[in-house]
């Protein structure tokens, strides 16, 4: 008889991202050898054995960030039982955010849980959370840069998040609201971070599955209270919004708002792909001036010509290239500036974030920090 339904479920969502995990760490350029040449004693020690056998000491390694919630702990437990088999070793990394009291004690019991599945190296990293942003952007933050710096240190190949349907469908419905245009509506990415370091194979998977799994596990999850307080966004998103909308539009809110958010992004990586091969035909990076700031050129004629859509990454990509902070750089910044192109009438330089200033000089927008 095989596993509880929502097990097998987890785990071939799991399986899935470790084959893809393999086939990255295979293609990956080496110094030692050429794509001619027969693999480097190294290499062959790094390769996956047959599977059900123990991973090699040098196999990559593969990190579970877990909260010790459901949705991490059945990530965990999936890793955990799946790693081995590909061949990958396979560890687990949970962060004390210190909001909550006891949150060290219960960091360090998530981290026995990890242990006890038989995950390693399991670490607990506690964060400093800072308050730019707001509260929830601000832990977020704080957690990915530990999640960073704790896979850079175990020279981890990736980092599994167990974001499931669920967590997709909120992140949409926030981006929405800010209408914040396409790339926020195409929520959270299959893999992103610095070289696809994360993954997330839940994606496709509903947060009751992955209960279930913890369930049929016998697996202990701790139910964060951050996540039914209402200060909290996502909080209100979760128990008040989705089941409002359910309630007025039926069942099927969340499988809807997570096929938009891939369809989403499919429209906003061609449009990327599209915008960036505009701006080599439009931007030129000017000397740095007296006072040491580089300026960023843009030919208005051939901007005016571009779809809007393209146009305004563009100039978005040319802003951030100047200086303008990334996070800090919205929609209605980009308007603004976008006027300069379409709604020409003789106005003033537009102020954006980072002391990134944007004036029209004749048939050239000219974009400089300082």
């Amino acid at each position: 008889m095989g596993p509880h339904p929502a097990v097998a479920a987890i785990r071939l969502a799991v399986r899935r991202v470790l084959h893809d995990i393999l086939v990255a760490h295979s293609a990956a350029p080496s110094a030692a050898s050429s794509p001619s040449a027969p693999p480097s004693p190294s290499s062959a020690a790094s390769a996956p054995g047959p599977r059900g056998s123990a991973p090699r000491d040098d196999a990559p390694l593969v990190l579970a960030a877990c909260s010790g919630g459901a949705d991490s702990m059945a990530l965990a437990s999936a890793l955990a039982f799946e790693a081995p088999r590909a061949g990958l070793r396979a560890g687990g990394v949970t962060v004390d955010h210190g909001l909550q009291q006891g949150s060290d004690a219960r960091a360090a019991e998530v981290a026995d849980r990890m242990r006890a599945l038989g995950l390693a190296p399991v670490e607990v990293t506690a964060v400093s959370v800072g308050r730019s942003g707001g509260p929830e952007a601000a832990a977020r933050d704080a957690r990915y840069a530990a999640l960073d710096a704790a896979a850079e240190r175990h020279g981890a190949a990736a980092v599994l998040l167990g974001h499931t349907r669920d967590d997709q469908a909120e992140t949409v419905l926030l981006g929405l609201a800010r209408g914040s245009g396409t790339r926020s509506l195409s929520g959270m990415a299959w893999v992103s971070g610095t070289g696809g370091r994360y993954r997330r194979p839940f994606l496709q998977l509903d947060r009751h599955t992955v209960r279930e799994a913890c369930l049929a596990q016998s697996l202990p999850v701790w139910d964060d209270p951050h996540n039914v307080d209402p200060s909290y966004t996502r909080s209100r998103v979760r128990h008040e919004a989705l089941p409002i909308l359910e309630k007025a539009l039926g069942k099927g809110v969340v499988e809807a708002l997570a096929r938009t958010a891939q369809l989403s992004r499919d429209d906003a990586d061609a449009l990327d792909a599209w915008a960036a091969r505009a701006e080599a035909d439009v931007m030129t990076t000017a000397p740095a001036a007296a006072g040491g700031a580089q300026a960023v050129h843009l030919d208005t004629v051939g901007l005016h010509g571009l779809p809007a859509a393209v146009r305004r990454r563009v100039l978005r990509r040319a802003a951030i290239a100047a200086g303008a902070p990334a996070g800090s750089l919205f929609a209605r910044h980009i308007e603004e500036v976008d006027r300069l192109i379409t709604g020409w009438r003789g106005q003033r330089a537009i102020n954006l974030p980072g002391r990134v200033e944007v004036r029209r000089e004749g048939g050239r927008l000219v974009i400089r920090q300082g």
